[in-house]
């Protein structure tokens, strides 16, 4: 669905690329995410993917098409959702989703519906000047849903969002890849990452450091131990056991028959922690 070749972009007046040497590719019904800091080059890279940017160096295809030839056909088959909302605030939620339903040449989604999965169906006829910073970034998702595309580019998708509307937009995505859609993610929040990306792109100072699923990373990183909390005598004990040979070890399962447990999990590196081994930088 989209193919990345060693694209370079440099802002003018810029002392140095802004991203540098990106090489990446996503397939069809995959979640793609960008993890990295603020300025590490993903919001760049999205706009020269979505066509905003047209300057750059390298080969870069959408849908099997270079991204060069491609006109304003491109925009019936993506939808965008850009970290911060761009809404005409004098409208209403539902007369903002009309009008941009307008400009695609297919029929669209009906603004209700939308409203109603994105929790916004009793402010449908509230004028969006007075929405809250979350209200918008779910209306600005809402509208790139509107023409049912093939590919979804969401930057920070769960930024000012409480917990129930992050989860809420969480379900969505994975809805949206579910039924065979595209989505590439960026975002500096690892939970997210974690949680939808099927791989995602450690991206630092607009270079590429590595490309994996996060599972993949966690067991890699991670240490190959177990860690028990168990009750004993009315105190709570800890213990950590070799993973490797963790069904033979006597004094692992002689825990598990004979004393009460309250926690065990294998002791997996956070995607932050892996980030910060592999790149140096915290994400922020």
């Amino acid at each position: 669905m989209i193919e990345v070749n060693t694209l370079t972009f440099a802002y003018p007046h810029s002392d140095k690329p802004t991203i540098n040497q990106l090489n990446f590719h996503i397939e069809k019904g995959e979640i793609f995410g960008f993890l990295g800091p603020s300025g590490a080059g993903k919001s760049t890279t999205q706009k020269i993917l979505i066509g905003l940017l047209k300057s750059y160096q390298g080969d870069v295809s959408i849908l099997n098409k270079p991204l060069k030839t491609w006109d304003a056909s491109l925009y019936e088959r993506i939808g965008v959702s850009f970290e911060l909302p761009n809404h005409f605030l004098k409208l209403t939620a539902s007369e903002n989703l009309a009008y941009f339903g307008r400009l695609y040449d297919k029929s669209v989604r009906q603004p209700m519906e939308l409203l109603e999965l994105l929790g916004l169906a009793e402010d449908a006829d509230t004028p969006v000047g007075q929405f809250s910073k979350g209200m918008k970034n779910r209306l600005t998702v809402a509208r790139a849903l509107l023409h049912d595309p093939d590919i979804l580019f969401l930057d920070e998708p769960t930024a000012g969002l409480d917990p129930a509307n992050a989860r809420r937009i969480k379900d969505l995505i994975r809805a949206q890849q579910q039924s065979g859609k595209t989505v590439f993610l960026t975002t500096h929040d690892m939970s997210v990452a974690d949680e939808l990306c099927h791989r995602l792109a450690f991206i630092t100072a607009g270079e590429i450091r590595l490309i994996d699923a996060p599972q993949n990373l966690k067991i890699q990183y991670g240490l190959h131990r177990v860690r028990v909390e168990y009750l004993n005598d009315a105190q709570t004990k800890t213990v950590e056991f070799p993973l490797d040979g963790i069904g033979e070890n006597g004094q692992f399962l002689s825990i598990l028959q004979r004393h009460d447990i309250r926690t065990i999990h294998t002791l997996e590196a956070s995607l932050e922690e892996i980030f910060i081994k592999v790149t140096g930088q915290e994400l922020r």
